[in-house]
């Protein structure tokens, strides 16, 4: 693809903010003779499907806009993230709460937690009962876990 991610980015952003949405990736991958375009909004509350499928709309016309691409076979995804995205920003955390997570320190310890509440530099977990806060900055990587059995609290 004859476009940076960069320059990706930059096309994709003023629509994915229009839309009250985080741009929160853009990765290009080779699929064939094609280039796979994704580009990963999320939002708090999540993403509906009809604004992904406007904003989808709205980036692939600007892109079939852009010099040098028309002869450049692509196919564009525009997604939220998966579950298995790590919690790298503040907003992750605070999207997560009520989320178990399972997080490697980077001293090469673990903690896994309920997020009860985050803010831009820590996020404190109810671990086990008890309240721990953790600071981002030692973080080495945190991910939600997927629960397929959690009973709400009422």
């Amino acid at each position: 693809m004859a476009m940076s991610v960069d320059a990706l980015r930059a096309v994709a952003a003023p629509f994915v903010s229009a839309a009250g949405l985080d741009l929160e990736d853009v990765t290009v991958e080779k699929v064939g003779r094609r280039s796979k375009v994704t580009v990963i909004v999320d939002a708090d509350g999540g993403v509906d499907l009809d604004v992904i499928a406007d904003v989808s709309g709205e980036i692939s016309a600007a892109l079939d806009e852009q010099p040098g691409l028309d002869d450049t076979p692509f196919v564009l995804e525009v997604t939220s993230p998966g579950v298995d995205r790590p919690l790298t920003e503040p907003r992750h955390w605070r999207r997560a709460k009520d989320r178990l997570v399972a997080v490697e320190m980077a001293d090469g310890s673990s903690v896994t937690g309920r997020v009860v509440g985050s803010d831009d530099t820590s996020a404190t977990l109810d671990v086990d009962g008890e309240t721990r806060t953790i600071a981002y900055a030692d973080v080495a990587k945190a991910v939600v876990q997927v629960e397929f059995d959690r009973k709400k609290d009422d």
